[in-house]
């Protein structure tokens, strides 16, 4: 019986030896090319945000950390690309939280150039509801191109908010909370960019990938 015993578990010892081994094995032959696709995945994403034409360096190899949870919405820092042309900074990418979404917080990425003025907004994830809050999603509704060509000044500010609370951007029937979430948040991200610039020139740059 107990012979028996021992013969199964170094069975079932061998066999886990050998999953693990596998796991390891496939993680090293595929980290390349996830690697790689996660690059791309992201070199389209910036290509949508800063336009083509206004930036001749690699936006990627860019990436700075900027941490502000009054400006971006979270204590975690957050990913700023900056686009330049010949030397000259042009333009950024930076993701920042919506934190008062009305299902969590939202994460969003936006792209303006130097002046200020807004290139481009993308939703990078959410929770919010299905049918409802989730026309923040370019597939859902273009909603979220209203945004570009926008700036913020002291004059317009009141104006970066829903028509509800007396701005510009449209809400969604029934889901108010949701555009709102995103609007401050944008609004935020140059308000950053206008009140502490420093926070975008001497951000860190972002760890190496493994």
């Amino acid at each position: 019986m107990l012979k028996s015993m021992r013969k199964n578990g170094l069975i079932l010892a061998m066999f886990a030896l050998g999953c693990t081994a596998l796991v390891v094995l496939t993680n090293e032959l595929t980290k390349d090319k996830i690697a790689h696709q996660q690059q791309l995945e992201k070199q389209q994403t910036l290509s949508v945000l800063l336009p083509v034409g206004s930036y001749d360096n690699d936006l990627v190899a860019s990436c700075k950390q900027v941490t502000s949870r009054k400006y971006l919405g979270s204590d975690q820092p957050q990913a700023l690309y900056t686009a330049s042309k010949n030397g000259v900074v042009t333009g950024y990418a930076l993701e920042a939280i919506a934190p008062d979404g009305y299902s969590g917080a939202i994460r969003i990425v936006a792209g303006f150039d130097a002046k200020g003025t807004i290139t481009a907004v993308r939703v990078l994830a959410h929770n919010e509801t299905p049918g409802l809050g989730d026309k923040i999603e370019l597939k859902k509704s273009d909603w979220i191109n209203s945004f570009a060509g926008k700036f913020l000044t002291h004059d317009n500010e009141p104006q970066w908010a829903v028509k509800k609370d007396g701005g510009e951007f449209d809400a969604f029937t029934g889901a108010t909370i949701t555009p709102r979430a995103v609007v401050k948040a944008v609004k935020n991200l140059l308000k950053l960019q206008q009140e502490q610039p420093e926070l975008l020139s001497n951000a860190p740059a972002c760890p190496a990938a493994n």
